[in-house]
């Protein structure tokens, strides 16, 4: 459980920096925000999806 918050929080950070270095036109940054932001937040819900929230195997 603790893992599917940490990846949301990162996914959920990611935006902030997506939309800043899109203002500044910083492509370096935007490819890495935006990596980031699909990343982890493919992850948090495959996680979601497959165990449930609250885990089921508890």
């Amino acid at each position: 459980m603790g893992t599917v918050i940490i990846f949301i929080l990162v996914a959920i950070l990611s935006v902030p920096a997506l939309l800043g270095s899109l203002k500044k036109k910083n492509f370096l940054a935007v490819f890495w925000s935006a990596a980031t932001l699909v990343l982890f937040g493919w992850f948090a819900i495959m996680t979601i999806l497959h165990n449930g929230y609250p885990p089921a195997h508890l």
